[in-house]
């Protein structure tokens, strides 16, 4: 038979058999309290927990004499005299700096029997101090761990003790050491609930039950979001790059229309300033010959007051004249805005100044110029030189549609509407005639024109300028003749 587990000071020798061999283990009680003062250097107490049967009286007696170099290091208290009740009290109770060891509790002070690991589990779920032992069948649950007797190491030795007898050899004669405590192993766990610092512990120890990082658990998810995010940050910056120079080539783009619609209407200006000159030679003359008329008057021995006073009253009234068609041709020279900064604006105004400004150059032309439709306000979201500078292009191009009409067929109407959704339609038609059909979807396009001396650039500028404004633009036959 063999006799396995059985610590070395509890083997009888002398009465085990011929046919008895034994693999004796030995609990060194100095080195597990040692342990627990190494991991713990400011522990003051230790509770050694052990009941009052015979067997435990006997391990009470061993431990104490184990421990005695430790008496003027640290404290000892037992608990064969307390009710396993007491016991719990206790350990919840204990003060800090205090450990717990426990070695059996099989029959309590009160005389109970306690069977099986029910016992430690109670303890462990009250105590405000870790709890130690040697036992490894307690680790991976209660105890905080240290040099432990493993349960392979005397399964190793058992074994190979069966194997030797199965081969033949005298039990008597295996004489085998006592298997002793293996490498220190810890349970993380219960370090990191009393704060157990690894640095703490003996060279060689082993931790277990480690709870592994964010990192360690999740690395190939981490890296791959990681990378995920590295490509959507290129991608991003990449994008805003590209994005800012659209945004400074849109800006340029914007600024160069507003440098060719200010050239156009420039143009424009060039074209009617000799009707400005005509209708401004006409207040200026009048200034002239009011003035001659007033230093005649002044001539005299005794001036008219009467009439120096109604001619200068009529000089203003010719100075006002002059300065409102000087204001009119401003107007049309004037840099328009970036389109992007809109504003309200009174469409039926800007068909006003239109007319204003058309009205010499269409009387020379003995065109009929007039505007119809929607009486007070139109207000529309944009940029009102824009809308003088489409007004103008299409109004222009109706007149020179009617070239070659009799001079008494020559109309230009300007109509405005409300249309639904708040809508604004604003029609521009004449009394030519008309656009020939296979071209008429190209009449916008830039550069495209019908006139010897033409620049291809009026209307294409008109859609330019509706585009930007979210408007739509096109040119159709009318049914009494004309286009518009």
């Amino acid at each position: 038979m063999v006799f396995t587990a059985v610590e070395e000071r509890r083997v009888q020798f002398s009465e085990l058999s011929k046919n008895d061999a034994v693999v004796p283990v030995r609990i060194d009680y100095l080195a597990a309290i040692e342990n627990i003062l190494r991991v713990l250097p400011d522990t003051e107490n230790v509770t050694v927990v052990v009941g009052t049967s015979p067997i435990e009286q006997f391990w009470r007696e061993e431990i104490g004499k184990a421990v005695k170099p430790l008496a003027n290091r640290v404290s000892f208290t037992w608990t064969n005299h307390l009710s396993f009740a007491d016991l719990l009290k206790h350990a919840a109770a204990l003060p800090p700096r205090s450990a717990i060891f426990w070695e059996l509790m099989i029959v309590d002070a009160a005389g109970v029997v306690h069977e099986g690991n029910t016992a430690l589990t109670r303890l462990h779920a009250v105590s405000n101090a870790p709890i130690f032992s040697y036992d490894e069948s307690f680790f991976g649950r209660e105890i905080v761990g240290g040099p432990l007797l493993a349960v392979l190491d005397t399964s190793r030795q058992t074994a190979a003790v069966a194997v030797r007898m199965l081969a033949g050899e005298k039990a008597s004669d295996i004489k085998i050491t006592s298997v002793e405590f293996s490498r220190p192993k810890f349970d993380w766990r219960e370090m990191q609930r009393w704060g157990i610092s690894e640095r703490r512990l003996p060279p060689g120890s082993t931790v277990l039950f480690r709870e592994l990082t964010a990192w360690e658990r999740y690395r190939w998810q981490i890296t791959s979001i990681l990378l995920a995010l590295l490509v959507q940050s290129a991608m991003i910056t990449w994008l805003l790059v590209e994005r800012f120079g659209r945004r400074r080539a849109e800006t340029r783009s914007r600024k160069l229309s507003l440098d060719v619609i200010h050239l156009n209407r420039a143009a424009e200006a060039g074209a009617l300033s000799a009707s400005f000159a005509h209708d401004l030679g006409q207040p200026t003359l009048a200034i002239a010959l009011i003035a001659q008329r007033v230093e005649t008057l002044l001539s005299k021995d005794r001036p008219e007051l009467g009439k120096i006073k109604e001619a200068v009253v009529d000089i203003n009234r010719a100075n006002d004249h002059a300065a409102a068609i000087i204001k009119q041709f401003r107007k049309l020279l004037k840099r328009t805005s970036d389109p992007e900064i809109q504003q309200e604006t009174d469409l039926n105004g800007a068909i006003a100044d239109a007319l204003s400004i058309l009205s010499t150059e269409a009387n020379h032309r003995q065109v009929v110029l007039h505007a119809e439709g929607h009486k007070g306000p139109l207000l529309v979201r944009a940029d009102p030189i824009h809308l003088l500078q489409v007004l103008l292009n299409l109004a222009t191009n109706a007149m020179d549609a009617m070239v070659d009409n009799p001079s008494d067929t020559r109309r230009v109407a300007i109509r405005t509407a409300m249309r639904a959704d708040s809508k604004v339609e604003v029609v521009v038609s004449d009394s030519g005639p008309g656009i020939p059909e296979q071209v008429i979807d190209e009449i916008f396009d830039t550069f495209y024109t019908t006139k010897p001396h033409g620049t291809g650039l009026g209307l294409s500028i008109a859609r330019t300028i509706v585009d930007t404004y979210g408007g739509k633009i096109w040119a159709e036959n009318c049914a009494q003749g004309g286009a518009a």
